[in-house]
Parts: C-alpha cells; sequence; structure tokens
C-alpha cells in the first residue's frame, strides 16, 4: 500500500538496492569503459545469444553443481524473449561502447603482427580511428607490445555512458538466493521497481539517507525521477516506523565488527573505519549477522583491499557513500586495460574523496595509522597493483588485514615487521583453489587462454603452509580465517558453496588447530563475531 505522499517517511531496511549497467548487476569491472565494455562484447552478448539459441541447456547447467557460477542464464528456460530484447536494445543502446571493444581487440592483433621491437611511430597511423587519442603504443623491457590507455580522458569521452546505469529496488525476502551477477540479467518483473538514475545522483544520498532521516515521500519520488507506473510499487519500499537509533561506541577501547566475508568495522570512540564493505540487509533469518542498522552514523575511512567483485561491492557502496568521509584505494598500474584505476571509477559513481595509496604508504590517525601493505598473488600472475593490505594501529592495539594475499615470499613480512614492529590480530583468507583467470579476466585477454594455463593460474587465498609460516614467525595473539564466501547474503557474488570436504576448509581447520597447538586464539568466521581490545 502506497504511503500518504504529504507524510514523512523512512526507507525500508529490508529494500534490497542492484545497480544495473545495462540490465546487468554492476559489479566494479564494468564501471570502467575499457573492461566495461569488454565484458559487454565478451561476456554478456554471448550470454545472450546463447541463452536465445539453447535455454534448456542453460537451465540444466545452473542446476548442475559442477558447473556453478558458469556461464550459464538461470531463467528455468523461460523469458526467452525478454533476453532477445534485451539483447536488441543493448546492441543499440551501447553501439559505440561495442565499437569501442572490437577498436580493442583489432588493436591487440595489429601491434602483434606489426610491433617486432622495432620503433612505434609509424603504427600510430593503424591505431583503429575510435581509438585514436585515447591510447599510447609501448613495449616492455622484454620488447613486448603493449598499449595503455588515457584513461581519465576516456571517463569524459562517449565511452562512459551513465544513461546505461539504472537501480532496482525489490523487497528482500529470508536468504532469498539472487542469480549469480556474472550470468543472469535482471529483467524487470512485478516485485522490483526500476529507476533510471546514474549512480553518480546525488538523489541516491538522500534516498539511502532515508533509513535514518524521514523525509516527505513525494520529495523523494520528484527527486527520483518515479513515474507514474512505478509509484504504486515503490511507495511500498518505506515506512513510518522510526527505525533504531544509530549505535554509538562511547568505550576507551578498540571494538572490531565483522559483518561477514572479508567486511569489518573496526571503532574507537572517536574513529570508524569499514574494511571491504559487504554489509546484509535487515530481515529474518537464522544466521547471526549485523546489518546497515548496526553502521554508525559516520565511517571515517572505508579501506579497499583489492579490484575482486567480492571485496567492492558497488551496492553496498552507494548505500554508504552519504556516511563515508575517505574511501582508501590500491594504486593501479596507470592506464593498462586489465587494472583499471579504482580512484577514477568511485569518483564517476560520486564519491568524493578517493585516497590512492602505494605500497608502505601511512595515513596518520589521531590515535594510530593505517599502512598500506603489499598484497602479494592472488591475481593470477598478472601485474596487478591495485590491490593492498592493511596494518592498522589503533590506541596501541594492532591489527593485519590481507584478505586474499598469499605468503608467497615469507620475506616480505620480515622486511614489513623489521620497520612496524608485529601485529596483534591477523586476518587472512583461506579460500585457496580460487577460481581460474577466465572466470574475472576472461573477457580481456586479447586470445583465448590455453586449458593448462587458465587451471595453473588461481586466484587463491592462502594455504595452510603459508598461513603456517606467516603466523610461526610472528606470533600474533589472537588470527581469524575470513572471506570464505560463504555467508547467504554473498552467493548472488561468488556462487561458491564449500562442504565440510572442501580443501579450503581442510587447510583452515588444520590451521586453526596449528594455532591452538601453539596457544593462540584463532577461529574460522561465519556470520557475525565482536573483538574488543583494550586499548595499551
Amino acid at each position: 500500500m502506497t504511503v500518504a505522499t504529504n507524510r514523512k517517511v523512512y526507507l525500508r531496511n529490508d529494500v534490497q538496492t542492484e545497480p544495473l549497467i545495462n540490465g546487468w548487476y554492476a559489479w566494479i569491472l564494468l564501471v570502467p569503459p575499457v573492461t566495461g565494455s569488454l565484458n559487454l562484447l565478451e561476456r554478456y552478448l554471448p550470454i545472450m545469444k546463447s541463452y536465445i539459441g539453447s535455454p534448456l541447456m542453460h537451465a540444466a547447467a545452473v542446476k548442475n553443481p559442477s558447473m556453478r557460477g558458469g556461464p550459464f542464464i538461470d531463467l528455468g528456460g523461460k523469458r526467452i524473449d525478454e533476453v532477445r530484447e534485451l539483447l536488441q536494445e543493448t546492441n543499440e543502446r551501447s553501439a559505440s561502447l561495442l565499437d569501442f571493444a572490437r577498436g580493442l581487440k583489432q588493436l591487440w592483433v595489429m601491434l602483434s603482427e606489426k610491433a617486432t621491437g622495432m620503433a612505434l611511430e609509424h603504427l600510430y597511423d593503424e591505431i583503429p580511428e575510435i581509438l585514436k587519442g585515447y591510447v599510447e603504443l609501448c613495449y616492455d623491457l622484454n620488447h613486448s607490445p603493449s598499449f595503455r590507455v588515457i584513461e581519465p580522458l576516456l571517463y569524459r569521452s562517449p565511452y562512459f555512458c551513465e544513461q546505461i546505469q539504472s537501480l532496482s529496488l525489490t523487497r528482500i525476502t529470508p536468504d532469498r538466493a539472487r542469480p549469480f551477477i556474472m550470468s543472469t540479467p535482471r529483467l524487470r518483473d512485478e516485485q522490483s521497481a526500476r529507476l533510471k538514475i546514474p549512480f553518480a545522483s546525488p538523489a541516491l544520498d538522500s534516498l539511502f539517507r532515508m533509513k535514518r532521516e524521514p523525509r516527505a515521500y513525494a520529495q523523494i519520488a520528484d527527486e527520483l525521477g518515479v513515474d507514474e507506473a512505478t509509484e504504486s510499487l515503490f511507495g511500498t519500499f518505506f515506512t513510518e516506523d522510526a527505525p533504531r537509533p544509530a549505535p554509538v561506541f562511547t568505550q576507551e577501547s578498540v571494538r572490531i565488527r565483522y559483518y561477514g566475508h572479508a567486511c569489518l568495522l573496526i571503532e574507537t570512540k572517536n574513529l570508524s573505519i569499514l574494511i571491504d564493505p559487504l554489509i546484509s540487509y535487515s530481515y529474518d533469518s537464522d544466521i547471526p549477522r549485523f546489518t546497515y542498522e548496526d553502521l554508525p552514523e559516520v565511517i571515517d575511512y572505508v579501506l579497499i583491499t583489492h579490484s575482486h567483485h567480492d571485496h567492492i561491492v558497488v551496492e553496498t557502496l552507494l548505500q554508504l557513500r552519504h556516511k563515508v568521509g575517505t574511501v582508501v584505494v590500491g594504486r593501479n598500474c596507470d592506464g593498462f586495460p586489465h587494472d583499471p584505476s579504482l580512484q577514477l571509477a568511485l569518483k564517476h559513481m560520486g564519491f568524493a574523496n578517493v585516497l590512492e595509496v602505494r605500497d608502505m604508504q601511512e595515513i596518520p590517525l589521531p590515535s594510530g595509522s593505517i599502512l598500506s601493505i603489499p598484497f602479494l598473488g592472488e591475481h593470477h600472475d598478472l601485474n596487478m597493483q591495485s590491490k593492498s593490505g592493511y596494518l592498522i594501529r589503533l590506541g596501541g592495539r594492532s591489527l593485519l588485514c590481507i584478505a586474499d594475499s598469499c605468503n608467497l615470499d615469507p620475506r616480505l613480512y620480515e622486511h614489513i615487521f623489521a620497520l612496524t614492529g608485529g601485529a596483534d590480530l591477523l586476518f587472512l583468507g583461506m579460500e585457496c583453489d580460487g577460481a581460474p583467470p577466465s572466470w574475472i579476466y576472461g573477457a580481456l585477454f586479447p586470445k583465448s587462454l590455453p586449458r593448462e594455463i587458465d587451471r595453473s593460474r588461481r586466484a587463491r587465498g592462502c594455504n595452510f603452509g603459508e598461513a603456517a609460516a606467516l603466523i610461526d614467525r610472528f606470533r600474533f595473539s589472537q588470527v581469524y580465517v575470513y572471506a570464505m564466501g560463504q555467508e547467504p547474503w554473498l552467493s548472488h557474488i561468488l556462487d561458491n558453496k564449500l562442504t565440510e570436504e572442501s580443501n579450503s576448509y581442510i587447510q583452515s581447520r588444520k590451521l586453526i588447530e596449528h594455532c591452538k597447538a601453539l596457544g593462540i586464539h584463532a577461529e574460522n568466521l561465519f556470520g557475525q563475531k565482536e573483538i574488543t581490545l583494550a586499548q595499551s
């Protein structure tokens, strides 16, 4: 039932918000022009064409556990005409973006055939017309040809198109399974309200502030451009019932709250730091969890460890933007297509303060510091720099959050801790099998990877040996395994169901036992956890 237009209302805390690009869930590599265009051309168009041609094959594949997370649309073999319509709309609406991606493919072919180690000046005339003025040709030190894109310019070109961005709002049901984000488009349905609005719009901040601050319903509907056909459903997303007050932490200690996966909230009475935000909505569930309602009014820093879609989640970040002071990201390999700038992407999604950090760069805090730590591995041996672990010091206590970083070279942490001293707490990921490079980056490679290469270069976290070597050397007082991807509120992002017999669980249990034998408190985190550290 629609609320009265002149009454002040709140946004309900069980309203799921999915950001969309061309009708597909907006994960981070869809935002930058280069990676977005290549994913559109090489991932989404083929998936839609395949579904239109063989819908029952897709329906069978999504039921097969061995094909979990594969390129199969989860629509039960139905809604073929709607997928066909989306394909046609995409070809028409994003024609320039698709041409840009085709130009990138042509450039790779031209360089592989004509860049022989000799001077590149004469090849500028052979750059595809659509790319001219946007790329620089180059060699690496082994004289292999490559190019870099002038990414800031691309965000001011026709190839960054806010008109293909939208938002879908839906009332969520308990632990409802959402289709995997990389394989199933978000088609319109009777439960979802679709808003044609760019991610950078200040109107989104107005909407999400309403989780705590009431506004007149008519005002927010007008600000978001809600049309008459959508208005009836849109009105059901609001309530006149006030939410419980935002929590305020006032203790003389450091509190760490685990929100699931790799998301940690670290607080003192004067500061709040949120790492890799991925927050559950509020709804009935058997799994204890912290939700958006448990966040403070202000988040001073958001720290992003790396550019994988389960660590920089556009859906969550847009809902927090109005309360975030500074977002901290690793500085990328400027201009190289596979490692786009997270700073640029976030700025063009409306974030005002985004700080890029280099390895070993320190951010001073009133009662401590945030230190950017080198992040080894987990990126298929690609030259990625937009990744960072963080050593956080507050009130004389410290914690090391390394997400999915691997302890590939134990000497790294010896060098770091020789400069900084050790840490009290360790948070590390141990999903140690990992996906092949084709899963996330397949659309970006000039050619399909040979099967043996694809199977070899996994995006994995620490295994037992690597984790134990780190703990044996530095003896943290507490060790927490996280980022295992098992909470149901992120199943649509990872589609990664582990069992007790899965290698990652076997390795992590072995580590927990190893730590306990050393007298170190250790846990495998799931759902929620609160840790309090007395300041020293």
